[in-house]
């Protein structure tokens, strides 16, 4: 295992982290905030360490798929590790493990939140807070691979075990060139976005944290009551954006340079955009005797659709009080998702896809025994190594789903609550449904199931296997000789 490449790697998070640090400093400054001394020393700590882990260049460049699965989590862990130091050090989250929480639930994106009044937080913590949701929505690892030149044509594993979605190619021949074109297609949705909402006279602070929530479809709240407080136009800007952030990136990309045919032929979005059709459809029906007008009904409909299928998790109204039927819709939508290649989360569209139509295979195979029949996706065929990777990761997600829901029933609350607790942060939602729904937070569970579903935000952000090979022994045993024979 090529070890030295891993630790220069890490070096290099930890280098580009205490750099965004930055960003909450400029805010404590502009608003005269002492928080902002927290945030100083993190990311100059953050820095010196990185340099010091990145001084003595790699031997080699080259890494295979389980270097670049185990770079991926402890990339991931090293971020949320001293990405929650400013929470801790200044005393605005006195317990380091709800402020490591709330740090793996933004860099995650999930969004759930240990927090009963977020307003008491700071302006540079309410920004960071929406700020790890951008940084990881798309991917740290993502945006290394764009400005720093790593040599060598094994890239590519970096950002297969990042980013989301059964399979990941190049979107041009070089990685740095995809990264990059990735990163330039989310930057320029994201200040779109900010713009819009600046034309609905959403002040300036809020509309950047709303809209870097939105980008990375992570969610936390900067209001104690959501996006509620808002105008129908500025909520339906959120909608509109949540969903746009939830399409599968490639897209954009065919329709950036004009490939409009490969855009619309792409079976995952346009699945992705019925599903979301048809679940406002019912919904709307559902709720429309809840608020005084149809179009109340339709944008509080259209909203927690958007939010929950993207996993965003912005709410506009306390969902936990509407009918069974909506409330069942949106439990399904956790675990659908959004499209492989976006900024969401939950199991993705395209796996459901390609999973009816492997049971249609099936019922075909019974009914013509003889016949040979290729499973399908964008007119193309679908490789027997993809089926069969989309299985066991829906074998892994359950099982470690039960395990999970088992644990944290230990604590005795009700089974919905513990469900969609489970539900919300393995699928990187945020809010559930009963103790954790959008008007509550997830901070009266203890210690050990907090650790619990921090875990379960990590494996669901990183598809599980990049989190899970840490577990395995011989990931060990390679480092520990590798360390032998180097001394």
């Amino acid at each position: 295992m090529n070890t030295s490449i891993i630790r220069y790697v890490l070096g290099q998070v930890l280098k580009i982290e205490g750099l965004f640090m930055l960003l909450p400093c400029l805010v404590a400054l502009i608003y005269g905030e002492t928080s902002g001394f927290a945030f100083l020393g993190t990311a100059l700590a953050s820095i010196l360490i990185g340099y010091l882990m990145t001084f003595r260049k790699p031997r080699s460049h080259v890494f295979y798929l389980k270097e670049g699965c185990i770079t991926t989590a402890l990339s991931w862990i090293l971020l949320s590790i001293f990405g929650a130091l400013p929470l801790w050090i200044s005393g605005e989250i006195p317990s380091y493990t709800d402020a490591l929480f709330e740090t793996v639930s933004g860099f995650t994106t999930t969004g759930a939140s240990i927090l009963s009044d977020v307003e008491a937080l700071s302006r540079c913590m309410l920004f960071w807070r929406s700020f790890t949701h951008w940084i990881g929505g798309m991917g740290v690892l993502v945006f290394l691979l764009a400005i720093v030149p790593l040599s060598g044509g094994s890239n590519i594993n970096l950002m297969r075990a990042e980013s989301p979605g059964p399979s990941v190619g190049k979107l041009v021949p070089k990685m740095r060139a995809s990264a990059r074109i990735l990163y330039a297609i989310y930057l320029f949705l994201t200040v779109l976005q900010i713009v819009l909402l600046l034309f609905g006279k959403m002040p300036l602070f809020e509309a950047i944290c709303a809209s870097l929530g939105t980008a990375g479809t992570g969610g936390f709240g900067f209001l104690n009551d959501g996006m509620a407080s808002y105008s129908p136009y500025i909520q339906w800007v959120i909608t509109i954006f949540m969903i746009l952030f939830g399409v599968n990136f490639n897209a954009y990309y065919f329709i950036l340079f004009k490939q409009f045919g490969k855009a619309f032929k792409m079976e995952e979005v346009r699945y992705y955009f019925l599903i979301i059709l048809a679940a406002i459809g019912v919904i709307f029906v559902d709720i429309a005797d809840l608020f005084g007008s149809a179009f109340e009904a339709l944008t509080h409909a259209a909203f927690q659709v958007g939010s929950i299928i993207t996993t965003t998790g912005y709410s506009t109204t306390d969902f936990n009080l509407w009918p069974e039927t909506s409330k069942t819709i949106l439990l399904c939508l956790m675990f659908i998702g959004a499209c492989a290649g976006s900024t969401g989360g939950g199991m993705k569209v395209s796996r459901f896809v390609v999973l009816a139509k492997t049971i249609r295979k099936e019922f075909h195979s019974y009914i013509h025994p003889r016949s040979v029949k290729k499973i399908q996706m964008d007119e193309k065929p679908i490789e027997h190594e993809v089926i069969r990777s989309i299985n066991v990761y829906c074998v892994t997600f359950f099982f470690l789903f039960c395990l999970s829901l088992l644990l944290i029933s230990l604590e005795g609350y009700d089974f919905l609550t513990n469900f969609s607790a489970v539900t919300a942060t393995i699928n990187n939602i945020g809010p559930g449904l009963n103790l954790v729904g959008p008007a509550a937070n997830f901070g009266f569970f203890s210690d050990l199931s907090k650790y619990v579903l921090m875990f379960d935000m990590l494996a669901g952000r990183l598809e599980l296997f990049p989190l899970l090979i840490l577990f395995h022994p011989s990931v060990w045993k390679d480092m520990l000789s590798r360390k032998r024979s180097a001394k």
